[in-house]
């Protein structure tokens, strides 16, 4: 049976009753499970009927209608290399394209076959081992050609490391779902944080009327919700898409009796998830436990009064007593985390731990000689009580007490390994630039939590590489702001089954090393890569076109370490986004493969000073795939657009 014949089999039912119209031809395309985008079908559709003017097509005119979208030239070119006639790829051959063209080593009969009974869809062709062009299209367009290696999207990595040993996937002010002043709080936020994989959540808890605890941005007009509905989210959805431990990072701001509202709270909803004492009843913790052993556990990160041990002796006295910590620890993550201060001084995001906007009412600071000094010291009448914290919520924190970041050199001498650090960006970039040294050997020990400066009222984003590049585990992003940052962020995600954690490269996790991202030395592992940008197909057209037009432009950047970071730009091509051709070769030298990603950027030319995004797929150059790949394209939401891609050829070594 020939492609014709097959052809004409899979379609004729449909055109029983004559010609079909343009909602026909899309749900004829459905049913051969053809992805398109409906701008390229009705341009290509009326093309088709212009030639003789009506609003229907025949038989013929769907098959050239299919033929434009589905029988693509590049794939051609490859099929006609191997196919002894050009119609028919005998499993030897089909064997030597594996090997030859996907680096597919080991591929044997067996793989051939697999491949001929998974992709090729005429019954005479299969039964034979052999593989028509029609299989071949859709293996060249499937998930085993994509451009990320199929063994990275199951958990391959040793899970059995302590917790600091890994990058965590962690969200910021996590109730917001648009900007830190106005903003909705919403449960979706949470929700949606939770089915990307996220497994550090931050919950900004106030006091509430009718002693509800409330989540909302503090001193803002952000909406408010109950605390109690957050928790039954997170109950929902903590271990839809990762089976490893969720922690709830409390910025906690309520009193004494709604705090035990909440633990409360977090013990009757949460119930068994909830871990509130150390497992395997140790209370002499030398290292951190491991994802693995915290499987479907929820961690509460909060301040914590006196050791593990004494928590643990103090069996069933939950009297809602209180106490303070001593010297400068209070409650949580608060501004009120520093000395005492007045509650009119604007706190910057160096002092405060978390990203509370808290405004200065007083004179603002005098400039001498262009240098800020600050405000005279608050008067004593001014200074705010310090929040105590509740016994029954400080008992629910284990593994990972908030603790105050005084120096490096202070947590090595006194922190504890369940101790963890939250430091806000500004001050942990001028670390990275000034003791990456110091820096480095504290993320080996410590869990250290990167949050975004208070100042960023819309709630952008920062660059998380060059925290990641330091080995900090939870670098906190807004995940409701889209862009390069939030996109990082998913595509290092990606890694590792989407888990949600990623073990972090041995030389961020020896408590020796010499690392440094500005010094690589003797940790260096250079790849040359290089990638052959063949062609894309159904773009998405620019938002300017009537039709489905574009001028695309691939821009392929890497982030890693500062002597990787590069940013490389094919040329334009010009009205063509539904197969746009650019055959053209970019190399990339990168030092620490190991920490750098690859970014790949589809962008409409709208005037030589000003492009608008059509779409983008990120992922760890150590994800790569080599040989013939497509490249699937997401929205700014991270959302797959399903029938667009891009085609090259990876190649490294």
């Amino acid at each position: 049976m020939d492609e014709n014949r097959w052809f004409w089999s899979v379609i004729q039912n449909d055109f029983k009753t004559g010609n079909i119209d343009l909602e026909g031809c899309m749900r004829l395309l459905e049913k051969m499970q053809i992805p398109f985008d409906e701008a390229h079908v009705t341009h290509i559709f009326k093309k088709t009927v212009d030639k003789h003017s009506g609003h229907i097509i025949s038989m013929e005119d769907f098959k050239a209608i299919y033929r434009a979208i589905v029988h693509r030239s590049e794939f051609q070119e490859l099929f006609r290399a191997y196919s002894p006639d050009g119609k028919i790829l005998p499993d030897s051959q089909l064997i030597k394209f594996l090997v030859k063209e996907q680096f597919y080593t080991d591929a044997t009969e067996t793989t051939a076959f697999e491949l001929i009974s998974k992709y090729e869809p005429i019954d005479e062709v299969r039964k034979k081992k052999q593989m028509s062009f029609e299989g071949f299209v859709r293996y060249m367009n499937s998930d085993e050609c994509s451009i990320f290696k199929s063994q990275h999207k199951t958990i391959y990595q040793d899970m059995n490391h302590p917790l600091c040993d890994y990058f965590i996937s962690s969200s910021h002010n996590t109730y917001l779902i648009a900007d830190q002043l106005m903003g909705p709080s919403h449960l979706w936020g949470y929700t949606s944080a939770l089915l990307k994989g996220c497994r550090c959540l931050e919950i900004d808890c106030w006091d509430g009327s009718n002693n509800e605890p409330v989540v909302y941005h503090g001193h803002t007009l952000t909406s408010k919700i109950p605390f109690r509905s957050v928790i039954h989210v997170i109950d929902k959805y903590a271990f839809m898409s990762s089976a490893y431990p969720l922690v709830l990072s409390l910025e906690n701001h309520c009193s004494p009796k709604q705090q035990e509202v909440m633990a409360d709270c977090l013990k009757s909803i949460l119930g068994d998830k909830l871990l509130s004492s150390p497992i395997g009843g140790e209370t002499e913790m030398t290292r951190l436990p491991s994802p693995e052993a915290l499987k479907f556990k929820v961690l509460i990160k909060n301040k914590k009064v006196g050791t593990i041990e004494e928590g643990m002796l103090r069996t069933g006295d939950e009297t809602g007593a209180e106490a303070t910590e001593t010297g400068a620890e209070t409650v949580a993550e608060t501004g009120a985390d520093t000395e005492d201060i007045s509650e009119s001084e604007l706190l910057s995001d160096e002092e405060t731990d978390d990203t509370t906007p808290i405004y200065r009412s007083k004179s603002p600071s005098k400039r001498k000689g262009g240098r800020r000094t600050s405000s005279p010291p608050p008067s004593k009448k001014s200074k705010v009580k310090k929040p105590k914290i509740a016994i029954a919520l400080s008992d629910l924190v284990v593994y990972t007490k908030s603790s105050k970041f005084v120096s490096f050199e202070h947590s090595l001498q006194n922190q504890k390994c369940y101790e963890n650090n939250s430091i806000g960006e500004a001050k942990a970039r001028k670390f990275v630039k000034h003791s990456a040294k110091e820096f480095i050997s504290h993320t080996t020990r410590f869990i250290t939590r990167i949050y975004p400066r208070g100042t960023r009222m819309t709630s952008s984003n920062y660059n998380p590489q060059e925290f990641w590049n330091v080995g900090c585990q939870m670098v906190a992003l807004n995940f409701q702001t889209p862009g390069t940052q939030m996109e990082l962020q998913d595509g290092k995600f990606l890694d590792n089954g989407g888990c949600g954690y990623v073990l972090k490269p041995e030389f961020l996790r020896d408590r020796n090393t010499t690392f440094t991202p500005k010094n690589v030395g003797a940790y260096s592992k250079p790849m040359s890569l290089s990638i052959r940008l063949i062609s894309g197909h159904q773009l998405p057209p620019s938002s300017l076109s009537k039709t489905n037009k574009a001028d695309p432009l691939v821009q392929i950047e890497i982030y890693g370490v500062p002597e990787d970071q590069a940013k490389k730009k094919s040329s334009v091509v010009k009205s063509n986004a539904l197969c746009p051709k650019w055959n053209e070769t970019f190399s990339f030298n990168i030092q620490v493969p190991e920490l750098a990603m690859i970014r790949f950027c589809v962008e409409d030319e709208v005037s030589l000073v000003n492009n608008e995004f059509l779409g983008q797929y990120t992922l760890p150059v150590l994800s790569l795939n080599t040989g013939y790949r497509n490249i699937p394209l997401l929205t700014r939401e991270g959302i797959k657009i399903e029938s667009a891609s891009l085609f090259a050829h990876i190649w490294y070594y």
